[in-house]
């Protein structure tokens, strides 16, 4: 399937009980009928400006595979995954997901990568407008920093969390395999290079990290004019399900700001997720009735072979081109 790519934004920018939905029920009959929302509270002191707070970034990762529109990481926050490969074939591309044994990188230890990339987005552009030099490849965030932008709650065990999550980014590796006529290239790339406690608090708890930015990362946002360098809207840490996530993630890429159309089994398959699909299909049908994801409205839609998930910007003009079914 061929996706329109979402559009892409200039550094200048600042770099489960659910019956089946009817078809042609819209939106907005979702959302009416929701009693559960998929969105935590924000942390009490989210809108103190404490530090700077970049936007909100992500990037693709090369050729035809995005980081956005398939997992790079388990959804789940139960399963390890130790062990295990999370496997994506696109054409004359194979993406393969593993980890060492601390188990492989969630969705949301994710969220670590993505202030990563904002920030170098950031930094970025400061440089290309003659304010500041060319950013290197290390990123020093305070752990406050990381917990603010990521809007997190802070106490009890968020420390001992944040450096698990740091191991499990750095023990993830993303290999591509490429055919080639004959014979078949591979490379195999970090969702972190690596880290660095360089600083405790007076309470003895982490201070500030240093972060080595992964070669790919840092030429996706430094060394092209127009780099492929998405928005993402600030709520989507608020958003606590990892399918939730996996799918504003999806929408946003594949349906930008008209629409998009998968099939539940093309999502399945994307998510890389080992749930049995009729369970994944329900959890999915969860996350349609309660529609409060940001920025986009989600409808099932019963197809001739199999149900679909249409994914549409709130607001888009009707005559906006939908996406080729997945």
């Amino acid at each position: 399937m061929k996706s329109p790519s979402a559009p892409t934004t200039s550094l200048s920018l600042a770099l489960e009980g659910l019956g089946v939905a009817m078809a042609g029920r819209s939106a907005n009959d979702n959302r009416s009928t929701a009693s559960v929302s998929t969105l935590r509270p924000a942390p009490e002191d989210d809108a103190q400006p404490d530090f700077f707070v970049p936007g909100l970034y992500d990037v693709s990762v090369k050729d035809t595979f995005s980081i956005m529109d398939v997992a790079v990481f388990r959804l789940s926050k139960s399963q390890t995954r130790k062990g295990e490969i999370i496997r994506h074939v696109r054409d004359d591309h194979v993406l393969e997901i593993a980890s060492d044994a601390r188990g492989m990188a969630t969705i949301y230890d994710y969220d670590i990568v993505l202030f990563m990339i904002s920030h170098l987005a950031d930094q970025t552009r400061l440089w290309r407008e003659g304010r500041g030099p060319k950013p290197g490849r290390s990123f020093r965030p305070h752990s406050a920093e990381i917990f603010k932008f990521c809007r997190m709650e802070v106490g009890g065990d968020s420390y001992a969390r944040l450096e698990q999550a740091l191991d499990r980014l750095k023990g993830t590796t993303l290999k591509f395999i490429r055919k080639d006529q004959a014979r078949n290239r591979s490379k195999a790339i970090g969702l972190i290079g690596g880290y660095d406690i360089i600083s405790y608090t007076a309470k003895d708890r982490i201070g500030t990290i240093e972060i080595d930015i992964p070669e790919w990362i840092y030429d996706a946002v430094t060394t092209h004019q127009k780099p492929e360098v998405l928005t993402v809207h600030r709520d989507y840490f608020l958003i606590e399900k990892g399918l939730g996530r996996f799918i504003y993630r999806l929408a946003r890429k594949a349906a930008g700001i008209g629409e998009a159309t998968y099939s539940v089994q093309a999502i399945h398959q994307r998510t890389g997720s080992t749930r049995e699909l009729r369970k994944f299909a329900f959890d999915l049908r969860q996350l349609v009735a309660a529609n409060d994801l940001p920025e986009y409205d989600l409808a099932l839609i019963e197809g001739k072979d199999d149900t679909l998930l249409r994914m549409a910007r709130r607001g888009a003009l009707a005559a906006q081109p939908t996406a080729a079914v997945a």
